[in-house]
């Protein structure tokens, strides 16, 4: 398949990238440094920009059949989840590419009660103003008309690759840690399967 990668330089966002690579898919991504991406870019298209130009989103969204949406906010930042989605969502109509895989987190919108009481104090603290911004990013992708699939990672490590986790709907599941690269192959699979369209799976250990 040929993508569209919002957030290629991040922690989760270099794991998609890579993982896809190897499973052959061309992938077009949009960064505003491209000295942070591999070297090695063979079935890479590279834009250079901002997700919230809407111009280069339109650019890195045209002619492909899905998006990948994993914005982050760098500390100190401003959130910019919500707007970033805006641009993506505008540029996925215009284009009409309709399959929208986007990254969250879990304790956003009905997952709340699936994180410990200890990481909901630390996220209302510390967080406050990111989790306000995935929570209207998820609005913006519920309200639209997209075949979009939400997913919500628990605590997120550096780990390796395990293939072994918890993921779905279920409320039973817990906010516990998780792989980059593992939730990076939950939502390449979700490529090629729609048992999670228009709903927010979790993903957790």
């Amino acid at each position: 398949m040929n993508i569209a990668l919002f957030g290629a330089t991040g922690g989760t966002g270099g794991h998609v990238l890579r993982q896809a690579l190897e499973q052959g898919h061309r992938v077009q991504v949009l960064v505003r440094d491209p000295a942070k991406l591999p070297a090695d870019r063979h079935g890479v298209t590279v834009i250079v920009g901002d997700c919230l130009d809407q111009a280069a989103v339109n650019d890195c969204v045209q002619g492909t059949d899905a998006v990948i949406c994993i914005l982050g906010t760098r500390t100190g930042g401003r959130p910019i989840e919500a707007d970033g989605t805006r641009t993506i969502l505008a540029a996925m109509s215009a284009a009409g590419v309709r399959r929208l895989i986007a990254v969250t987190s879990m304790g956003v919108g009905d997952s709340a009660d699936q994180m410990p009481f200890i990481f909901k104090v630390f996220m209302k603290i510390t967080l406050k103003k990111v989790m306000a911004a995935k929570e209207e990013q998820e609005q913006l992708i519920r309200a639209s008309t997209l075949d979009w699939t939400i997913v919500r990672p628990g605590g997120l490590t550096d780990g390796p690759r395990t293939g072994t986790y918890s993921a779905g709907v279920e409320k039973s599941i817990q906010a516990r840690r998780v792989s980059r690269a593992d939730v990076a192959q939950f939502v390449l699979q979700q490529l090629t399967d729609d048992r999670f369209v228009r709903q927010t799976p979790a993903i957790s250990w």
